[in-house]
């Protein structure tokens, strides 16, 4: 079997950040690291989720709604993939530096919370997401398309 690519980074070398992951044709998939892998405390679940719920919500909203392919949360609960098509990697860092800062500030009810919206909609922690999003936006503020590769 193959070894998927996102095994092969060297997560004992991987800090917070924004990477690009991989390219597949026209689809670049980010890697927007929160937490540095291996070092707890991870993300907590009800957080991750509320960042999930507002990035996505926010980012399909934005003027680069149509080059949004997915948004969501890793497993391991140090960060999220972002897939986009057709946009430079400039403007994908400026529209998650946005985004995150926009989450950090966040003080509406979060989109999509109701049992019909959601399979879990009663986990939600806003408060929670909103430190981790000021904490990131801190992160990658002078990040630039010259530090989207991963540290061999």
């Amino acid at each position: 079997m193959k070894t998927i690519a996102s095994f092969m980074v060297d997560h004992t070398k991987l800090e917070p950040g924004l990477y690009l992951s991989r390219v597949d044709g026209d689809v670049n998939t980010y890697d927007l690291r929160f937490i540095k892998p291996n070092t707890p405390p991870f993300m907590d679940t009800a957080a991750m989720h509320t960042i999930e719920h507002l990035f996505a919500t926010l980012a399909r909203n934005s003027e680069y709604g149509s080059n949004i392919i997915y948004f969501g949360p890793m497993g391991c609960r140090t960060g999220f993939y972002l897939l986009t098509r057709g946009m430079s990697h400039r403007n994908v860092i400026e529209l998650v530096i946005d985004t995150v800062r926009r989450i950090a500030a966040w003080d509406a009810p979060i989109p999509g919370t109701t049992a019909p919206e959601c399979g879990n909609y009663l986990e939600h922690d806003l408060p929670a997401a909103r430190i981790l999003a000021e904490s990131y936006a801190k992160c990658i503020v002078y990040w630039t398309a010259d530090m989207l590769e991963y540290i061999k």
